[in-house]
This record gives structure tokens, sequence and C-alpha cells, in this order.
């Protein structure tokens, strides 16, 4: 009789103690799918520079919490302003789930002002979609609202506020909802996505003028803008996809250098298969998303908006064109009325960006063109950013740069200019004329590097083609 009431007993606590745990289980911070990615179904989606959402399960319900709120964000080293945003950061952290999933997300509102946040292109309730005095009352400042809703499709999605939306979207107020199938159609070995946005941040200040309706002067892939956007990698022969989402003013044709690729899927849907065709370009207007794939090719690939001032850090307006003006003397004479003048390059931006990389600018700028690569300064700012394919990667770290092969690099037709005084060639400061040695060097006046100039052509050069260098460039 013992022993059975002894088992009896065992039996009842095993039931509640199982119990507990499993309760236990639904009400944790954090899925333990969540904390291993190899027990989703599912490729987790990486967003470069930003992170994802965590979620609990409550009840059989994935439950989300987001909060609004005034942040600091960096657009680069050397640049940070005044957002807003959700969870600390803009994009928001990006919102996973299943097609199918029944999903309750909770929005706190740090915001001086009343918010509501809409569910772009997610079929649900109407009540549930977000819309300020529409289909919610605002959300007041320092309250919580519960939105909850079952998933009945797949696709990249996104989130963004939708009361005072000028000032809140202008300000950073977005983010990613991505819903994975049930039945994925084939497997993907690399899941990125980013959100295309622009600003307008005058020099010197750190708050968005969200008045601004073309004239930005900020251009980010995931509100980072080039040399601090994150690279993407992926080994070769993977395949990979870009969800590229877009709620900002301006539409941006993205282009990935290296590879042709399929525009697989829109905000609307999946394309079929027929309707598909390589591209190497895909524009995206505002309010769309974008996924596109494709096999990984080994090497350093840019991916860039192909807008021509999209890929630059603080563009300015109404400059005046200078190309192919002298100004030999012109910055001197300035100064003397305007001390620190600094006269535009007469032979493009690249030049003057080079020559501004040495001298100090307003405060919380950054430069035009920025980021050195491994022949120098890539030149590029803004909406920039690089693919890096290898055959070996350590996960999670940066590969570094890309070691090309032997002869496969584009080198100097005749080999580099030798620095000898009996070659006829001297450097000369292209912003300061004066200013010329005979050997490589800086000029003690700016800081920029002298370019090498010929002081006469040798006999028999007449401007035809010498013989190549062997060699890449590595190696001259």
């Amino acid at each position: 009789m013992k022993c059975a009431v002894g088992f009896a007993g065992l039996l009842m606590v095993a039931i509640v103690g199982g119990a507990l745990l499993l309760q236990r289980a639904a009400h944790s911070q954090v899925s333990s799918d969540q904390l291993n990615p190899n027990r989703l179904p599912y490729t987790p989606v990486v967003t470069p520079n930003g992170s994802t959402l965590p979620w609990k399960m409550v009840d059989g319900v994935k439950e989300f919490h987001l909060v609004v709120e005034e942040i600091e964000w960096e657009i680069a080293p050397g640049m940070t302003i005044k957002a807003w945003g959700y969870n600390g950061q803009t994009p928001g952290p990006t919102i996973e789930a299943v097609e199918g999933d029944r999903v309750r997300i909770y929005v706190t509102n740090k915001l001086p002002e009343m918010t509501a946040v809409h569910w772009h292109g997610v079929l649900l309730p109407s009540g549930m979609d977000g819309v300020a005095g529409l289909t919610q009352p605002g959300i007041p400042p320092g309250e919580t609202f519960k939105y909850e809703f079952t998933l009945r499709q797949h696709g990249t999605q996104m989130y963004h506020s939708h009361g005072d939306e000028m000032t809140q979207m202008g300000m950073g107020t977005m983010g990613f909802f991505i819903i994975h199938p049930k039945k994925p159609a084939h497997h993907i070995d690399r899941d990125y996505a980013i959100f295309l946005n622009e600003w307008f941040v005058e020099p010197g200040t750190s708050t968005p003028n969200v008045n601004v309706m073309t004239d930005f002067n900020i251009f980010t892939f995931n509100s980072r803008a080039f040399p601090g956007t994150a690279p993407l990698v992926a080994k070769t022969g993977e395949r990979v996809r870009i969800r590229i989402g877009n709620v900002g003013q301006e539409s941006h044709p993205i282009h990935l250098h290296g590879h042709n690729f399929k525009i697989v899927a829109t905000d609307g849907g999946e394309i079929p298969g027929s309707a598909q065709w390589p591209e190497t370009t895909v524009t995206v207007f505002p309010g769309q998303t974008r996924d596109i794939e494709f096999i990984a090719n080994p090497g350093d690939w840019a991916l860039h908006c192909h807008r021509r001032h999209h890929p630059m850090n603080a563009m300015g307006h109404s400059i005046p064109n200078v190309l192919g003006v002298s100004q030999a003397g012109l910055e001197e004479k300035i100064s003397g009325l305007v001390p620190g003048y600094m006269a535009m390059g007469e032979t493009g931006m690249a030049e003057h960006a080079e020559h501004a990389r040495h001298m100090e600018g307003p405060a919380n700028t950054l430069p035009m063109m920025g980021g050195d690569g491994p022949f120098g300064n890539v030149g590029m700012g803004g909406m920039f950013t690089i693919l890096k394919v290898r055959d070996h990667l350590n996960e999670g770290e940066d590969p570094g740069w890309y070691p090309n092969p032997s002869g496969t690099v584009a080198s100097q037709v005749g080999g580099p200019a030798k620095p000898a005084v009996s070659g006829g060639v001297t450097y000369v400061c292209p912003m300061h004329p004066d200013v010329h040695q005979n050997q490589p060097g800086s000029c003690p006046k700016c800081g920029m590097t002298l370019k090498p100039q010929r002081e006469a052509e040798p006999k028999g050069g007449g401007g035809n083609h010498p013989a190549e260098s062997s060699g890449d460039a590595l190696g001259s």
C-alpha cells in the first residue's frame, strides 16, 4: 500500500513539475528556438548594423514588444544624429515570424507626441492596421497598446509610424516585418535585409530636418552611410537573398557588381519563375520591398544606389561648376579677404574630397567620400557597402580584403612613374600649383598628396600606348 501511495505521489509530482516547466517555457523571455537558430524552420535574416526583435511564446502566441523613443544614432564614425526609432535603433529591430503564426505586439510610446504603428503590406483585420484616427486612437505618450493578429501570408513587409508620418518617419520610425513561408520553395544560405533612407542634416547640427522634401544630403543603408556600413558576407556558391525596403521620399536603383540576380518577390508576394529574368540593378520605389536572389561569386563586390549623388555624404547644393576652370592664384587672393577659403578642384569632386580628408570640417559632418580600400581611398559614401565572398569564412568575422589571384587586377600601362629627377617628373599639389618637388610627398600647405606631372613627353611617345606592365597592381 505504501508502494502504491509512493508511486502515485511521485507520478503527481512529475505531472505537476512537467506542467510548471512547460508554463515556465511558455513565459520565458526569449524562445529557445530563437536562441538556437539551427532549430528554426528558416534561415534567420541578418540586418547589417541592426538586430532582430526577440519574442517569447505565451499561450501559443508569439509575443513581441516595441518601444518607440528618441535615440542617438551613429550614421558613420564622426557623425551622430538625434533620431526617433524603435528599441534604441533605426530602422527598428527586424520582426521575424512564420506564416500561420499568431502574433501579439505591444507598442510603448516614449515619444513626446502620439503615435501608431502600421504593419505595411500585412493582411490583417482593419482595426489592427495601425492608422491613428482611422483604425485606432493614437497611442498617447507613456502608454502601451496591443496589436494581435494571425499571419495569413509570407513575404518581406515593413512596419512604420502612421501618426504624424512626416515627422516620425522622417526621424527614423520604420523597420522590417518578415514572414517566412510554412513550406519554403528552396533553401537560402544567407538572408539579408537592407532599409533605404535619406536625411537632411544641416552641417554642424544633429537633428534631421523633416521639412525637407527633395534636397537630402545623407543617404543610408539601414541608417548607416559608408564607411559606416557593415559588409555582407557569403561563401562561394551559396544562394544569397537580399531583401530591400523603402518608405523614404526617393526611389533608389540598387546595383550589385559581379553578379546577375533575379527579383523573386515584391511586397505583394512571390513572383512566378516564368516572370523572373536576370538583372543587375533593381529600383525600389517608396512604399515597396524587393527580394533578390543570386549565387555568390568570390571577390569583393560593390553594392550601392546608382543615382550618382546617393553614394556620397554631406551633399552640398547650388555649388558652382568649376570643372576645367583653372584657379591658380585665386585661393591666395581670396584668402586675404576670407581666411581659410578653399577653392574647389578643377578636375572633379574626387580631387576635392582627397583634399578635404586632411582638413577639419564642420562638427558632426561626414566628408563627401571616405573609406580606405586595399588600393587607396574608395571614393564613395552614403548608400554603399561591400559584398565579401570567400571560399572559406570564420562566421561572425569580417574576412578582410579579397586576395585577388595574380594577374587578375587592373594595373597601370607601362608601369608606375619613376620618382627620378632625370625622368623629367615633378610632383605638384593640385590645389597649390606653386608647390612642387622632385619626389613624392605631401603638400606642406594642405597635406594633400602631390601628383606626378611630366615636364616633357619622351621622344617617340606621342600618346601611343607603351608596352603593358606584367603582373598585377599588388606586385607593381
